[in-house]
């Protein structure tokens, strides 16, 4: 079995795949101090729980923007699957060109969405990743990474607002409010901030869509991607497993190029 780890800056997802099948698969809080044998335990208490034994994991891929925690995943699985990883970069993606001015500074996490949206839709395509940061990235119809734009998270947004204007509560965004004109504070917070986003996406889509003189497929994903898919006017697809997928064709294309 192949074990799939994405790290983020605020969470981690997690995944296990029997061939080109999603057995399980988990998100956690990204704790940037945990130790190898910490996350260990963290891995067979979830392997458990879904009837996966740890000595079934043959290959590990691993994409990672947290550098702290690299060396310790590293260690994790030498140590515990007696493999090493395979950890995704631009020198890893060998089919994909990225023509970004410095190509090592793509994260692996935007590399990986890439592949796997254009390995399903086979299209130019502009993919919106709602993280701690929400990133836009756009790919040719000839599968070229041209680059995208990075602009802060809704949660880092609201957060700011929360932290510089004292009488303000903090509120659920989660739930798309029932109109833009909000009847009390907390309502209108989330208008402002969910459909003010909103407004950013859809200007940043049409914007690169110019750019790009095509008709791009326009995926979402990440943690907010379905409600803000509610919202938006210009997202075609939600693709929750997008990061995953990537991991998995990144290391079959990987085996496939030693046989």
């Amino acid at each position: 079995m192949l074990f799939v780890i994405d790290v983020g800056n605020t969470n981690t997802v997690l995944g296990v795949y029997d061939g080109d099948r999603l057995v399980e698969d988990w998100r956690i809080r990204t704790e940037r101090n945990m130790t190898e044998d910490e996350f260990y335990v963290m891995v067979v208490t979830l392997f458990n729980g879904a009837g996966i034994s740890p000595e079934s994991i043959r290959r590990t891929i691993i994409s990672c923007v947290v550098p702290p925690l690299m060396s310790n995943l590293d260690s994790f699985c030498r140590k515990y699957f007696g493999h090493e990883p395979r950890w995704v970069n631009v020198k890893t993606v060998s089919d994909m060109p990225i023509l970004y001015s410095n190509p090592a500074e793509v994260g692996a996490d935007r590399i990986v969405n890439a592949v796997a949206a254009y390995a399903r839709y086979r299209q130019s395509c502009i993919i919106i990743d709602f993280g701690t940061a929400t990133t836009f990235d756009a790919i040719s119809e000839k599968g070229e990474y041209l680059g995208g734009a990075i602009s802060p998270g809704i949660f880092i947004s609201a957060e700011a607002l929360f932290q510089k204007a004292s009488k303000l509560p903090r509120v659920d965004l989660y739930t798309e409010p029932p109109s833009v004109i909000g009847k009390n504070t907390a309502w209108s917070m989330q208008s402002g901030i969910l459909f003010g986003y909103s407004g950013l996406v859809d200007g940043i889509v049409e914007r690169m869509k110019a750019e790009m003189k095509s008709d791009p497929k326009i995926i979402a994903t990440g943690g907010l991607a379905r409600l803000m898919t509610q919202i938006s006017k210009s997202i075609d697809a939600v693709e929750s497993g997008l990061t995953l997928e990537g991991l998995r064709l990144l290391d079959q294309k990987a085996k496939n190029s030693y046989k």
